[in-house]
């Protein structure tokens, strides 16, 4: 099975307890776009909605505020959490750390199925972006990149990497469209060749350049100064 953008840290033998089920269904709907940053995630609603008790809801919630998904205030509940510039920039200077330090482990380990595998998810990326189907679209480049990662044996960076592609999701509804910062799967292809050519220097350089692109294509500039301008507006009503 595939890990791509699913939650981190499955517990086996607790899939189908409420809990995880609960966890399950609102950490997709999050990275998805189902439910935008910033948004309220009342406990009586979401008790409603999936029949359980508030205490399910709470561990779910929790949950996912420990891997920085959620954001839980005293007194004023759980919203989905709505990364500033400086979280975005840390986390694609990460995953600029982790998947460009890893490549040469990847080569050493990658196996033709692996390189199938690849190639099928790109496949059915490209698909996703020829429909402009975003959230699969979203969904397939993450799982590329942590299928891509995996190769290399290390399961704690893997587990690490599914957070940063979840993190990167929310990034995406804040500062950019889903269709303009999305991977283009054209260039996952250009990967594909370079992995299967062996080229580390090359699929080092590409990943670096990529990750960059991806950022690059978000609107990261700062905020305007949300104090209005006084004299502007009432020159205006007396004009």
């Amino acid at each position: 099975m595939l890990r791509g953008l699913s939650p981190a840290h499955p517990q086996r033998g607790e899939e189908g307890t409420k809990d995880e089920l609960v966890y399950a269904r609102l950490f997709t709907a999050i990275i998805e776009h189902r439910l935008q940053p910033g948004m309220k995630l009342p406990e009586d609603a979401l008790t409603e909605s999936f029949e359980v008790s508030r205490t399910v809801i709470r561990k779910a919630l929790q949950r996912l505020a420990l891997e920085r998904l959620v954001t839980i205030l005293p007194k004023r509940g759980a919203t989905v959490a709505k990364p500033t510039i400086a979280e975005a920039k840390n986390i694609f200077a990460a995953r600029q750390l982790i998947e460009v330090g890893t490549l040469d482990q990847v080569i050493a380990n990658i196996r033709p199925s692996d390189i199938a595998e690849l190639r099928e998810i790109a496949r059915q990326e490209h698909e996703a972006q020829r429909v402009r189907d975003h959230r699969q679209a979203i969904k397939l480049s993450g799982q590329f990149h942590v299928r891509l990662l995996s190769i290399a044996g290390n399961d704690d960076l893997t587990d690490f990497l599914v957070r940063l592609v979840s993190r990167s999701s929310l990034i995406i509804a804040v500062y950019g469209s889903s269709w303009s910062a999305d991977c283009k799967c054209d260039s996952h292809d250009a990967l594909i060749a370079l992995l299967e050519a062996g080229d580390a220097a090359q699929a080092k350089a590409w990943m670096s350049q990529h990750l960059k692109e991806v950022e690059s294509a978000l609107d990261m500039s700062p905020e305007e100064d949300s104090e209005p301008d006084f004299k502007k507006i009432f020159s205006e009503m007396d004009g």
